[in-house]
């Protein structure tokens, strides 16, 4: 019950304390700006209607990338901003934003020839101040095979090598508001804008929220409001009655996972598909997951699904450059779909609409930013911050200037990715001796980098029958501690990235995790059957596909 008060307490002070700025939308680019407010020196809280990173943060292609395709759109600006921004982030977070040698093979009438592609990869070098063994390298066909040989022979040309950088999105995103919260920062998950307050000139200074964890109703009061609500930022600008001639336009992306057995790929891949576009294919830890299509989505952004025939689409395109796999429907553990929040170009189609973020202010001084990439959260909150900077100094006040590119994200600090694999040695050993499975340190060290050591202390307290779930049960409770999990969905599928990377895994855990939730949050029976429920019903969300109903 401890956990249900500490949350109280959190809400009893998002109630009685008075914000310089608060963020709706606890995706990655309303952690951002949380944290870039935060340390420069303004009060903030942050609120989010669902769990945090549960909308468009946690249905990415989950790759801190530049973006190479935007080149054909001519978009050179976001490539330099993004593609430098990797880099960064990559400082900032080695554990959780890690180097991902990229292979890009050319195939007889592909969308890339040798010289484009070369060009291509030079330019997005040189935009992106790539140097040393990083930069691209061009390789002939032999040498594109020796790197990858499930690759269609018949077709193959060569191929081009370059260097990205992966990451866990909600992790990120959840590091962040951690790291906000360090900078004195408020945040609260579960807790959904209703409304706004205004005062005598029509300038907000207060929202109306809804907290749906318990029911209750309260009122925040604040100077300033930043939306980051991603495909949901319309939706707030109607309650202000903002709307203009700019809207949201969103584009339904689905992955699939599945074991790396059945896919098991030495390195990502970036290949051509037939009807002209391009898709990946990533190795991560026990399993191989593709994606992503790019089709434009009228549903609801809380349920987007994922339809028989997109599955087919992926795997067909992905049997036809690794023919000898044959993957099938069977084959797939999970999957994800989510909505990418773009801004509507008329007459574009969803893959051809630009990716660049852009803020609307309101006449009640609302600011709300839609659209931009993954790899450039921290450059979007910074722009976002900047703009409330001019608001701030019509009212007399001066921001301080940003610093976010210095601040290590919590789980750190790491010198450089080769720490990061030696640390990994390190909590194998330490896993070992306290008779844990030595094979989880580089999950639990890219989950959660330097902050294992408190996991691990609390799985050798306990005292399941399983080392698995003891492991997992000293992660759920570390996770309600420490990250604001209010539900063990939340830790299934956001905190431990189990429900999409490691299906197999739940089931033989769940009796104690839910144990964990139970005890933290004062569960009756019904609770834990409900929870226990929940959970069956997402592990059948993601890997169970029906065709598209079309009427």
């Amino acid at each position: 019950m401890q956990a249900t008060q500490e949350r109280r307490a959190k809400i009893d002070r998002l109630a009685d304390t008075h914000f310089d700025l608060l963020v709706i939308g606890g995706g990655i680019t309303g952690a951002g700006v949380a944290l870039d407010a935060g340390s420069r020196g303004l009060s903030v809280a942050l609120i989010e209607r669902n769990d945090f990173a549960s909308g468009t943060s946690s249905k990415s292609t989950k790759l801190i990338h530049g973006g190479l395709r935007y080149l054909k759109n001519l978009e050179i600006g976001l490539v330099r901003e993004v593609g430098q921004e990797r880099a960064v982030v990559h400082r900032l977070a080695p554990h959780l934003v890690r180097p991902e040698k990229m292979l890009l093979p050319l195939v007889e009438g592909g969308s890339l020839g040798k010289l484009t592609t070369s060009m291509a990869l030079w330019v997005y070098d040189f935009l992106a101040d790539v140097e040393g063994e990083d930069k691209r390298v061009m390789l002939t066909k032999e040498e594109t095979l020796k790197t990858e040989p499930l690759l269609r022979e018949d077709i193959l040309t060569g191929g081009g090598f370059y260097a990205e950088y992966r990451t866990d999105d909600a992790r990120l995103t959840i590091e962040n508001i951690k790291t906000a919260e360090r900078h004195g920062a408020l945040a609260a998950n579960y807790v959904e804008a209703t409304g706004f307050g205004y005062d005598e000139d029509h300038r907000i200074n207060a929202v109306h929220c809804r907290d749906r964890f318990d029911g209750q109703e309260l009122t925040i009061s604040c100077d300033h409001v930043i939306s980051s609500a991603g495909p949901w930022v319309d939706d707030l600008r109607k309650i202000d009655k903002s709307m203009n001639n700019k809207r949201l336009f969103l584009s339904k992306g689905v992955h699939i996972v599945v074991a790396r057995e059945r896919l098991p790929l030495a390195h990502a891949c970036y290949f051509d598909v037939a009807d002209g576009r391009m898709l990946f294919a990533i190795p991560r830890l026990r399993c191989t997951y593709i994606g992503t299509t790019d089709t434009p989505y009228k549903g609801d952004p809380t349920a987007v699904p994922v339809h028989l025939e997109d599955v087919e689409y992926l795997l067909r395109a992905t049997n036809e450059v690794f023919p000898t796999v044959d993957l099938k429907v069977e084959d797939v553990e999970s999957s994800w779909a989510g909505v990418r929040p773009l801004i509507f170009e008329e007459g574009k189609s969803a893959g051809e609409m630009s990716r660049k973020d852009e803020i609307f202010e309101s006449d009640s001084g609302l600011l709300s930013i839609a659209g931009g990439k993954l790899t450039g959260y921290r450059k979007m909150a910074e722009r976002v911050v900047d703009r409330l900077g001019k608001q701030l100094h019509e009212e007399g006040e001066d921001l301080e200037k940003n610093t976010t590119r210095d601040i290590v994200l919590t789980g750190g600090p790491f010198r450089d990715f080769a720490e990061v694999l030696a640390y990994e040695k390190t909590i194998a050993d330490m896993l070992e001796a306290v008779s844990l499975a030595p094979d989880r340190a580089a999950y639990l060290v890219a989950n959660y980098g330097k902050q294992t050591p408190e996991i691990i202390e609390l799985a050798a307290g306990r005292g399941e029958t399983t080392d698995v779930g003891r492991l997992a049960a000293a992660e759920a409770e570390w996770c309600i501690k420490n990250e604001l999990a209010l539900y063990p969905l939340d830790w299934v599928e956001r905190r431990s990235g189990r429900l999409y990377f490691d299906m197999p895994s739940i089931r033989p855990v769940l009796d104690e995790v839910l144990g964990v939730f139970a005890t933290a949050y004062g569960y009756t029976e019904a609770d834990t059957a409900r929870e226990r429920q929940r959970v069956e019903e997402a592990i059948a969300w993601v890997s169970t596909f029906e065709p598209a109903d079309n009427n």
